[in-house]
């Protein structure tokens, strides 16, 4: 965080300063800003949050004991360190967020940019950041810290000399993204896609539709909106950018995209296509696994352009990116045995793209294996959604398909349905009991997915079977 008076920090949070020994208004903090007393150090800030299974305020002691400057408290704490009580702790840390964003702005030469998508924000968060950090000091989120809580802890890493802030909003509601965004107002805003993840939360596909517009009505006047020209609701969204005094940037793979994708191939290695931009037609291979990547690509080069990266640059540093994300078709085990572990999330689109990159990467005299979990966060659209999966699956031929915990169990049954009875399809109340099946039953030249959503725990199954046949 920037450095900021005990006494400005008070003022921005509306709350009340009570110092602890040797500290006065006047001094300054510059510490990072942390919900997690494991991770505060000297100097830093660390925001005491109540939360489900435990209270924040129990761990100030600890944290004043590694030497944080300030903490921000809902009530006054037994702690020799300054604390600033407050309202609300959550609150807080968005308007501290604001502020400092803010400020940084104002002195300096700070871009943001901000991201959201029913799938697909994390890879592109970080295929952009790696474009942008060959261009100057970038600040973007760890993992997928793009709530109401992770979202504004990564704003206040932006230090004074930040070129770039990459924001990734999530939401399962509405109103969260125009909460979040509105803390920075962004300079480009990126809308990957709009589909039935968190379908459940938003009451239906034109609710999640509603809410990733947000983004876009977010965008400050003269920014650009960045659209999937090939997802007829995010196609929506150009009216609302337009009335705003917002431009319209095009990506995709088919015809009116302007910055576009041909002649995309796709093999266990990674997958190749051609950028159009324009006159400009250069080569790119992805190293990050599975042809749907391919559309997070092309909107980090899109969201990169409008920066005034040069094409050739950005496809140059996209062509470093080894892997997504941990537990993001994250390739483990050996040649001989490929373990996919893409269990962080899953929702009915991210299912169908493993589903398809599973039967894109496998050879004949290999053997394709399914490894599958619930989907969460879908409420009364679960059951139909689990089954469209299972019928997938049988009819992309997958010859293995295991089925794992309760929540999962339509999947299984549709595949059953759907004609896979002969063995094909086998189902698992636990990863325990579904490893112990796979280490017998798995052979050289299987090609393994396992995909889940991150509440049925698979990613953790896929580790153990990716340490397992490395």
């Amino acid at each position: 965080m920037i450095s900021l008076p005990l006494s400005d920090i008070a003022r921005v949070l509306s709350g009340t300063l009570h110092l602890a020994a040797g500290d006065t208004p006047e001094t300054p903090v510059s510490g990072t800003v942390d919900t997690d007393s494991r991770n505060i150090g000297p100097g830093d800030v660390f925001v005491a949050k109540p939360g489900e299974a435990t209270d924040g305020h129990l761990f100030v002691p600890a944290a004043a004991e590694t030497g944080a400057a300030l903490a921000i408290v809902e009530r006054r704490v037994d702690a020799g360190i300054t604390q600033i009580v407050v309202a609300d702790a959550v609150t807080a840390l968005a308007d501290l967020a604001r502020e400092v964003v803010g400020r940084v702005r104002e002195s300096g030469d700070l871009r943001v940019v901000g991201i959201t998508g029913s799938n697909g924000k994390t890879t592109t968060k970080n295929l952009l950041a790696r474009i942008l950090e060959g261009e100057g000091l970038t600040v973007a989120p760890r993992a997928s810290f793009n709530n109401s809580v992770g979202a504004p802890l990564t704003m206040l890493r932006v230090a004074q000399d930040t070129r770039y802030l990459v924001s990734e909003f999530g939401a399962d509601g509405s109103g969260q993204i125009a909460r979040l965004a509105g803390l920075v107002t962004p300079d480009v805003g990126v809308v990957l896609m709009v589909g039935m993840a968190h379908a459940g939360g938003f009451g239906g596909v034109e609710a999640t539709l509603k809410a990733k517009t947000e983004l876009v009505e977010a965008v400050r006047e003269g920014g650009v909106a960045v659209l999937n020209a090939d997802d007829a609701r995010v196609v929506t969204m150009a009216a609302v950018a337009e009335a705003r005094g917002v431009r319209v940037r095009w990506f995709g793979r088919g015809p009116t995209a302007e910055v576009r994708a041909e002649d995309v191939e796709v093999d266990a290695s990674g997958t190749s296509c051609v950028i159009v931009v324009g006159e400009q037609r250069l080569p790119l291979r992805l190293r990050v696994l599975g042809e749907h990547h391919v559309m997070n690509a092309l909107a980090a080069i899109t969201a990169a352009l409008e920066l005034g990266v040069a094409l050739d640059a950005a496809i140059e540093r996209l062509e470093t990116v080894e892997i997504a994300e941990r537990w993001r078709m994250q390739p483990l085990g050996s040649e001989s045995v490929r373990i996919i572990n893409d269990a962080y999330n899953a929702s009915p689109d991210s299912m169908a793209a493993a589903l398809r990159t599973l039967a894109q990467i496998t050879q004949p005299g290999e053997r394709k294996v399914a490894v599958l979990g619930a989907m969460s966060e879908l409420g009364e659209f679960a059951g139909d959604e689990h089954d469209r999966v299972g019928l997938q699956a049988v009819r992309l031929r997958i010859e293995r398909i295991v089925v794992v915990g309760a929540e999962a169990r339509r999947l299984y049954l549709a595949a059953i349905g759907e004609g896979s009875w002969d063995g094909e399809a086998v189902f698992f109340a636990d990863a325990d009991a579904a490893y112990d099946y796979l280490v017998d039953e798995l052979r050289p030249g299987d090609r393994v997915l396992v995909k889940s959503s991150n509440s049925a725990g698979l990613r953790h199954l896929g580790d153990r079977l990716g340490e397992f046949f490395s």
